[in-house]
């Protein structure tokens, strides 16, 4: 770690340290966040969410003591900071990108700090400082401005932020299963604060984002000395423009593929010409590099309608685009059969939206996938943290080649689903679908899948005061 960050990160433990002596801790070792404005609701909410979950992983992390003890205290710093951002965002106006970048610098200054501290690989405890770090950038759901500023809604924010943290927290739960529960106890307080605390905090009080005060003072964006650019910044700068989308054009078809369906698709990939005319998303096309990118709505020339019986239905621009580091965006991709993301890593999410008889592969691990309204769609990917969902869509082909520990279908009329033999324990959910089938291997490399049809009918009897609930058996006949 670089020495002015080492510094800044003794002189954090020597802050709270001396709130600790000087009173300025409650009496469960939690930062005091203040007395002003005590009887506005959320921040008495904000209050009782520190005294509810918050006090919890403080007193696991009291018992672990060391390292571990002193991260957290940084982690509920940082959590005292936004409680303080809150009760001045009611005595504030709405700042530029500019003044926002500056109102946020103290929460800034705290997450880096952490962020920093996570990058000690050396350390027995380097799982309780990732988790730490990953799970701080849920409170950058503060910096929320708007649907166009490039970041998911807030409590989508904080629940997306927590499953990159909860990658960690998984391996404190597995090595100290059975070594010490106090490291068990710490890894189970932190879930609880985020979800359903921050969650459930923002869900009440700010679904939409924080609320300025039209009235109040303005944000002073005098320069100021700015964090240095090699640290690893939190999602809490400011939201960039409005995405520009990508060209929908596809390239031309192979000359070598009589193959027609999205069947015959999943085989070719199959076969391991996985790479042979697929769309790369080069550094020019992502939206960070972008040189056409403004924040000028331009107008465009519309086609005047031919008539009201041969109107089109209205379809979004086409995109496939990493958004705010964190979130693949691929919406209104239409007889594709090319896309793929091959950049992408174990933080990151894909969303795929309103896509119709396309195939999307997916060339590494990502946190988790969704896929919603899509039609005769088709994903190959290989491992997920979290989840693979599919909700609202209809005739949809899935291929997990690797591990998937959640799969979950809503909604949905008619998936296929492929198993790899590492992804035969995962979860499988089902909910208002119908003609689920899920394929696994056979019993070597040259059997045929094996498909199984997953129940859309039960019966449901009365006994004993209660119902029982079955599933009607698919016979095969």
């Amino acid at each position: 770690m670089e020495p002015k960050l080492v510094e800044r990160l003794e002189a954090a433990v020597a802050r709270l340290e001396a709130l600790a002596a000087g009173g300025g801790v409650s009496s469960r070792g939690l930062p005091d966040i203040g007395s002003d404005m005590s009887s506005d609701p959320s921040i008495v909410a904000f209050n009782d969410l520190m005294d509810q979950y918050a006090a919890k992983v403080s007193d696991a992390a009291e018992k672990i003591g060391g390292q571990v003890l002193d991260v957290t205290k940084l982690l509920l710093e940082a959590f005292s900071v936004q409680k303080q951002l809150l009760v001045d965002i009611k005595q504030t106006q709405k700042p530029d990108m500019a003044g926002l970048a500056k109102f946020l610098e103290p929460l800034n200054e705290v997450i880096m700090i952490v962020t920093a501290k996570a990058e000690q690989r050396g350390s027995e405890f380097f799982n309780h400082f990732k988790s730490a770090a990953e799970s701080l950038s849920a409170l950058a759901w503060i910096a929320y401005t708007g649907k166009d500023c490039g970041m998911s809604m807030p409590i989508a924010h904080v629940e997306e932020s927590w499953q990159a943290a909860e990658f960690y927290t998984n391996k404190v739960l597995v090595e100290y299963k059975t070594k010490d529960p106090n490291h068990v106890e710490w890894a189970k307080a932190l879930k609880e604060l985020y979800l359903p605390g921050l969650r459930d905090y923002v869900k009440s009080h700010y679904p939409l984002g924080p609320v300025w005060n039209a009235s109040g003072k303005k944000v002073s964006t005098a320069p100021s000395k700015a964090p240095p650019p090699s640290a690893p910044g939190p999602p809490a700068a400011p939201c960039p423009p409005p995405a520009s989308h990508f060209s929908s054009e596809s390239s031309k078809p192979s000359s070598s593929q009589p193959k027609q369906g999205m069947s015959a698709v999943f085989q070719e990939i199959n076969t391991g010409n996985v790479t042979t005319g697929l769309r790369k998303v080069t550094d020019d096309m992502k939206s960070k590099n972008r040189t056409d990118r403004s924040g000028v709505v331009t107008t465009i020339e519309k086609k005047p309608r031919s008539s009201p019986a041969t109107t089109a239905p209205k379809v979004g621009q086409p995109k496939l685009e990493l958004q705010m580091g964190r979130k693949w965006a691929v919406e209104n991709q239409i007889g594709i059969k090319n896309l793929v993301i091959d950049d992408c890593d174990a933080k990151q999410s894909v969303y795929v939206f309103g896509c119709k008889d396309s195939v999307l592969q997916i060339q590494g691990k990502v946190n988790n996938i969704t896929l919603d309204k899509c039609s005769k769609m088709g994903v190959v990917f290989k491992d997920v943290v979290a989840a693979f969902e599919i909700v609202n869509c209809n005739v949809v082909e899935a291929q997990c080649q690797g591990i998937a520990p959640t799969i979950s279908v809503d909604n949905t009329s008619g998936a296929q689903l492929y198993l790899s033999k590492d992804s035969l324990q995962a979860s499988i959910t089902t909910a208002k679908s119908i003609d689920i089938n899920v394929l696994v291997p056979g019993a070597d490399s040259n059997s045929d899948w094996v498909e199984h049809p997953l129940p859309q009918q039960y019966i449901h009897v009365y006994k004993n005061g209660q119902f029982e609930t079955s599933p009607v058996s698919h016979s095969g006949a």
